[in-house]
């Protein structure tokens, strides 16, 4: 077992991390509940909470891309084996690409649909959409939105992976991946899981 003495992510890269995380969870359950809501006020307000949010998404990531550009990750364990290694990097690598693929897809949509409701973001700042071809909108629009709706899978199977390789580290691997981006109040509980004192 190795040593509980944790190097971390800085506070912004942990608040940025699971700001964006439980951003991600909400909007997942939110998209497919858009399949099951009749038409109406109540399913036009959420369709614009749903906008308003990935937009948030979308700059939350971009600021965390720079961030993390900025400021080195924390090694990864010394015993990881070279294929781990290599899958965590991807993963990563993929969950960006999602985070800002699927806020600038949605957009694409909104853009490209011809419907002429603009998206007000929270209620207050209206956002102006994407420029898009007039001759090819029909083309655009299908394209987005089933790079949205195939995303959202795709999204989904990261996430969960994400989450699966984090606790297999805790609890099976016992190294300090999971604790070093969980908030400090938590890092005693996560230990006392696994039977650390």
């Amino acid at each position: 077992m190795q040593s509980t003495a944790t190097v971390s992510y800085t506070r912004t890269a942990k608040i940025l991390h699971w700001l964006i995380a439980l951003a991600i969870l909400f909007m997942l359950a939110l998209g497919w509940s858009f399949g099951f809501l009749p038409k109406g006020e109540t399913k036009f307000a959420l369709l614009q909470l749903h906008k308003s949010i990935g937009i948030t998404i979308l700059a939350l990531s971009v600021f965390r891309l720079v961030w993390r550009l900025l400021h080195r990750a924390p090694p990864l364990p010394a015993a990881m084996p070279r294929w781990e290694q290599m899958a965590a990097h991807i993963g990563h690598f993929l969950l960006y690409v999602a985070m800002i693929g699927m806020p600038l897809s949605g957009w694409v949509v909104v853009s490209s649909g011809g419907h002429n409701i603009p998206t007000i973001l929270y209620g207050l700042i209206t956002l102006p959409n994407l420029p898009v071809a007039a001759d090819n909108k029909q083309a655009v629009n299908n394209l987005a939105f089933n790079a949205h709706s195939w995303g959202a899978y795709i999204m989904a199977a990261l996430v969960a992976g994400h989450a699966a390789a984090a606790l297999k580290h805790h609890f099976i691997s016992r190294d300090d991946i999971l604790l070093r981006m969980a908030p400090k109040a938590c890092g005693n509980f996560l230990n006392c899981l696994r039977g650390i004192k």
